[in-house]
């Protein structure tokens, strides 16, 4: 992972208020696996904001590999400014969110997904989203 200047004392992508080395740079960092859907799901958008293609992959369910390129995957991440994450609700294996971005030409965009996650092996993985 590429560490932006220092991520030392830097608020974490994720918006739990946390600084970024002990939020989800535990688990991009792959010294702790998250305990939750919900820990899996923030520390992914923290994984676009850092251009972390690998964790992506890594932390994607296996049989939807497949379904996913890592060098598109770092493009996209790459392209959009990450600005903030809204967590709109969650359960035991779903989290329904809001990532806020500015696209390539700077314009404001939401995406929106219920995600899906596994727990598998004593690690959670994503599965599939539902978006509008």
């Amino acid at each position: 992972m590429e560490k932006n200047q220092s991520m030392e004392n830097k608020k974490c992508f994720c918006a739990t208020g946390l600084s970024f080395d002990d939020c989800c740079g535990l688990y991009l960092n792959g010294s702790q696996k998250a305990p939750s859907a919900l820990a899996l799901m923030r520390s992914r958008y923290s994984a676009y904001a850092t251009h972390n293609a690998a964790y992506l992959m890594e932390t994607t369910y296996v049989s939807e590999r497949k379904y996913y390129s890592k060098t598109e995957i770092l493009r996209w991440a790459v392209s959009n400014k990450w600005q903030k994450l809204e967590i709109l609700s969650s359960s035991e294996n779903t989290v329904e969110f809001k990532a806020y971005f500015l696209d390539s030409n700077n314009k404001p965009q939401v995406h929106y997904e219920f995600s899906t996650f596994k727990f598998e092996n004593g690690a959670w993985y994503y599965l599939d989203g539902k978006f509008e």
